[in-house]
């Protein structure tokens, strides 16, 4: 995997900012159009734009709303830009998504071939060295990351045999009249494709809008009668059939650019913005504007993905990069993909199920209580940590069980504590089991005994240690009182308590299962140090419950810490005694001896003193191997600002962010819920009164 540099905004050139007027209430009502036009000042509406000293006025495309901003920049002696989605346009189809990329031509428009435009010069003009690794490293990472116009849908499937792709598009699409053709040239086109690929399959992909049911294509059931003919209709992702086709076929859709970019034949029956230029199968003659050139690839490439479009990053609404905008629609799609199309969920609390929402996204979810039953039809079933209700333990006892997903919080989560209802930046899913069960293997097991670990992955998570160490980024993030260690302590120890009743100490604490009895016996084998004992957040904010006396522990250890800074702590002392607390994992990161009384998921990897053995775990680990597996490919991270998901470097970017803001307040819902069962109980009795 490649190193991620996190920038909000990366190589983007600056702009003069000028006054712009959009007229048209429907591309005034585009919610990202300030952040694609930034550093522009858009003012909206016919009157304001008739008054305003506006410099220039928009309308969209050929279509007739922008004969308003047309008359009036004849009156007002303005220039008209048009402006169009971005190849690269969104997530979403575009009735469900704003758009993330924006084309604005003050020239024409790309689609229009009757009419010279700006990307029809930029196409034309002259290549540096350094353009040309940049367009084929944009290519390479537009394949890669698998990306389309719209990337929300998973990839259609792709029949065994060989075939051609044949692109319908919608009736009545602006690019076809302008592009030179009619409803004739698909017909055409089909015909085409049927005789010169006379072994192959022809798969005719429909537009997923007309798959929505919301237009129409081109062709009727009638014109589809030909056995090798087969029909792709679901609305799928075109990714998967671009790179497997012999051929494309084409009028004037965008996917004939993606095939360019796949490295496919492409058969043009209209004469679309890559068309004319020598790189595609031309039915029709080039524009003579095209016709003396002949640019590379590249060229193309750079003029239509670079020069010509403006994008924002998903997340914040800023300007960016395009290879910004495609390693993150990328990671959606690779996330989205990597589960069930369906799963029923058991025992989430009201609060956490829109946020598990987010955390499986691309999966419809639907939610039951703990203990009800699933569905006969149920092939996933997701719950909440280690234990699952009655209902799902009696499916998974079966012969042949349901999947199940484990779901967890990460170890990079929030600002605050969990049970203080804090919303979460990171969790876990897991088809195996769960990282602090250490009686069977994990997904996380399995990744650190058999991953394979590259040069670029050694790099990356290098750079990830130290930007977690240097902004002292922890679990929670709390803030604390800052501590010094005593000046005449030879050796400091820290002894991190932990919840009692927490699974990780029931599922990986075979030794200990109170912090007292822990920490005796630690006193017995550090009978010099000094050894601080703090106790868990969460009983120290009285949100769990443990049997803790300060008086009886303050016969095993020197002194206890209530409101100390476990980072701070980690710069302080020689060492940490931990049954299975994720703070022994955070103090290897900043290169601290560490000792487990416990199984938890970073011992049995040469990297602790171990006192229990794991006999499963035969792998020597570098702490560079443990660190990408664990905090890069394990977990997921949401964006608290876009509900998107975001690689681990954005994740501790905005905790960096949020821990300077100011702190959030409880609030009603969270305050119902953080009372959930008590609420709950008072309602039954209530309703038994």
């Amino acid at each position: 995997m490649d190193s991620i540099h996190v920038e909000m905004i990366e190589d983007v050139p600056p702009e003069a900012s000028l006054l712009i007027g959009a007229p048209c209430r429907g591309i005034a009502s585009i919610v990202t159009l300030d952040a694609l036009l930034m550093p522009h000042r858009i003012v909206r509406g016919r009157s304001t734009c008739a008054k305003a000293d506006v410099r220039a006025l928009l309308a969209w495309g050929r279509k007739s709303s922008g004969r308003v901003a047309a008359a009036l920049g004849v009156r007002r002696q303005l220039p008209v830009w048009l402006c169009e989605d971005g190849f690269l346009r969104s997530i979403e189809l575009g009735s469900d998504g704003p758009p993330l990329s924006l084309l604005v031509d003050d020239l024409g428009i790309y689609y229009d071939a009757s009419v010279p435009s700006r990307l029809e010069q930029l196409i034309c003009q002259p290549l540096d060295i350094d353009g040309r690794c940049r367009a084929a490293q944009l290519q390479q990472l537009w394949c890669e990351n698998r990306v389309s116009k719209y990337n929300g849908f998973s990839e259609s499937p792709v029949p065994s045999e060989p075939f051609v792709l044949v692109v319908d598009q919608t009736a009545g699409d602006l690019s076809i009249s302008h592009g030179l053709s009619t409803q004739q040239s698909f017909h055409e086109m089909l015909s085409a494709a049927l005789f010169q690929y006379p072994h192959a399959l022809v798969v005719v992909k429909v537009h997923p809008d007309v798959a929505a049911g919301r237009k129409r294509g081109h062709f009727s059931p009638a014109q589809l009668t030909d056995p090798r003919i087969l029909v792709v209709h679901d609305g799928g992702h075109p990714t998967a059939l671009l790179e497997r086709a012999e051929a494309v076929f084409v009028v004037t859709s965008q996917l004939g650019f993606e095939a360019l970019l796949w490295g496919q034949t492409v058969h043009c029956f209209g004469m679309p913005f890559y068309a004319g230029w020598g790189l595609t199968q031309d039915l029709l003659p080039a524009p003579l504007r095209r016709a003396g050139h002949r640019p590379t690839l590249e060229r193309l490439i750079h003029a239509c993905l670079v020069d010509y479009a403006r994008y924002i990053d998903p997340h914040h609404h800023q300007r960016c990069s395009p290879e910004r905008l495609i390693r993150s629609i990328g990671l959606q799609r690779r996330l989205r993909g990597e589960l069930p199309s369906r799963i029923e969920v058991f025992g989430f609390k009201p609060w956490k199920q829109p946020i598990l929402r987010c955390f499986l996204a691309g999966s419809r979810l639907r939610f039951r209580r703990r203990h009800s039953s699933p569905t006969v039809t149920a092939t996933t079933l997701a719950i909440w940590g280690r234990e699952p209700g009655r209902g799902v333990a009696r499916r998974v006892a079966e012969s042949i069980p349901p999947a199940l997903l484990h779901v967890e919080d990460g170890f990079v989560r929030s600002v605050g504590l969990g049970a203080n209802l804090i919303e979460p930046l990171s969790w876990i899913i897991d088809r195996k089991g769960l990282y602090y069960d250490a009686n069977h293997p994990s997904d996380l097991e399995l990744l650190l005994e058999n991953s394979h670990f590259s040069a670029s992955d050694h790099l990356r998570s290098v750079r990830l240690c130290k930007q977690l160490v240097a902004a002292s980024i922890t679990k929670y993030n709390l803030p604390a009182d800052p501590w010094q260690r005593p000046f005449e302590a030879t050796r400091v120890v820290l002894v991190p308590g932990q919840v009692e009743t927490d699974a990780s100490i029931r599922y990986g604490a075979p030794l200990f299962t109170s912090n007292l009895a822990f920490l005796k016996a630690v006193r017995d084998s550090e009978p010099n140090a000094w050894i601080v004992y703090k106790p868990h957040p969460d009983v120290v904010a009285r949100l769990r419950q443990n049997a803790d006396d300060s008086a009886a522990f303050m016969v095993y250890c020197d002194e206890i810490l209530t409101n100390a800074s476990i980072a701070q702590l980690y710069d302080q002392v020689d060492a940490l005694h931990v049954l299975t607390s994720l703070s022994g994992f955070e103090a290897l990161l900043r290169g601290k001896e560490v000792h487990t009384w416990g199984m938890p998921f970073y011992a049995g990897w040469g990297l602790t003193h171990d006192r229990v053995c794991i006999t499963r775990r035969k792998r020597t680990l570098s702490l560079e191997e443990l660190v990408f597996n664990c905090l890069i490919v394990y977990p997921r991270y949401v964006s608290r600002h876009s509900g998107l998901f975001i690689e681990v470097e954005e994740a501790i970017a905005e905790l960096i962010a949020w821990r300077s803001s100011p702190p959030q307040r409880l609030g009603m819902r969270r305050g119902v819920f953080r009372h959930w069962r008590r609420v709950m109980d008072w309602l039954r009795a209530c309703r038994w009164d």
